[in-house]
């Protein structure tokens, strides 16, 4: 099936990730503790947790792609909206973190020495690497449909944020400005609250059958083309993983015959996977009212 195609091409993204946290978590804590800046080590320590986030990832995208069985019917596409909320959480977790260090040393007026500038070129490569690491993961989220690697992109670009703070941070204590990496950090940091919120927002939306009115109308408009459906009585969607189902109910001639009727639904069932990429619909065929 081509769904379960595009969730294995997804595992890519995962693996990118999963790679470059370990590679800058290995280099950032090297640098960080042989040049001394507690920016990167921090940073260096974020990257490492994020391997987790990463794996999270993984295991929701290989759930995803089991067929249905006996106790799942229709697939186990939803294990991505449980390892998105799973990020979510982790992410928060470290959001947190990073405004309690910032704000314990905003509040502190202890002066450390300034880091190396290997520590600088450290941190300003690190956000090179994951501004392409989430622009590739965006673009492939995108691609296929998937919140769980949405998810993951969110928090590629907050570690290229994080990273950019360091990079700030380090700049300005060789300035004598050491607080503007605190006050970088705590914006930082709330930026990630924020994103965890926003993950953890449109997860819990999708798992409680939410769906966007807008998209709605838009399949309204491809199935009312059909020149055989009278009266489209409703049409509802729900998301499921990264796969939408939908339930649509139609008035028809009521001369009809079985098959005609049939063929009127199987087109409708066609229209809205070809042009919506609906992996599955339910057309219920009802017949036309007799005007009295």
């Amino acid at each position: 099936m081509k769904r379960y195609e595009e969730l294995k091409k997804g595992e890519s993204g995962a693996w990118l990730s999963i790679g470059a946290y370990i590679f800058l978590a290995a280099v950032k804590l090297t640098i960080g503790y042989l040049f001394f800046s507690q920016a990167l080590v921090a940073d260096g320590y974020n990257n490492a947790s994020d391997i987790i986030i990463s794996i999270a990832v993984l295991i929701g995208l290989r759930i995803s792609q089991k067929p249905p069985d006996k106790d799942h019917p229709y697939g186990h596409f939803r294990a991505e909206h449980i390892s998105a909320l799973l990020a979510a959480f982790l992410m928060v977790i470290i959001g947190i973190q990073v405004l309690i260090e910032a704000g314990t040393t905003l509040l502190s007026a202890n002066e450390t020495e300034a880091p190396s500038m290997v520590a600088a070129w450290t941190a300003a490569g690190g956000t090179v690497i994951m501004f392409f690491v989430y622009r590739y993961n965006k673009q492939l989220a995108e691609k296929i449909n998937s919140q769980a690697l949405a998810a993951a992109a969110q928090d590629n670009k907050n570690d290229a944020l994080v990273s950019l703070g360091a990079l700030i941070g380090i700049i300005a204590s060789h300035f004598h400005l050491g607080w503007l990496d605190s006050l970088t950090a705590l914006l930082i940091g709330l930026i990630i609250c924020y994103t965890a919120w926003t993950i953890f927002r449109d997860a819990t939306h999708s798992l409680t059958d939410g769906f966007d009115e807008k998209m709605l109308e838009v399949y309204r408009d491809t199935i009312e083309e059909n020149e055989q459906v009278h009266l489209l009585k409703m049409v509802k969607a729900r998301q499921v993983g990264s796969s939408v189902y939908a339930d649509v109910t139609i008035e028809v001639k009521p001369t009809l015959t079985v098959k005609d009727s049939h063929d009127i639904a199987d087109q409708i069932e066609r229209d809205l996977r070809t042009k919506h990429n609906i992996l599955h619909t339910t057309v219920h065929i009802e017949p036309k009212k007799e005007d009295k």
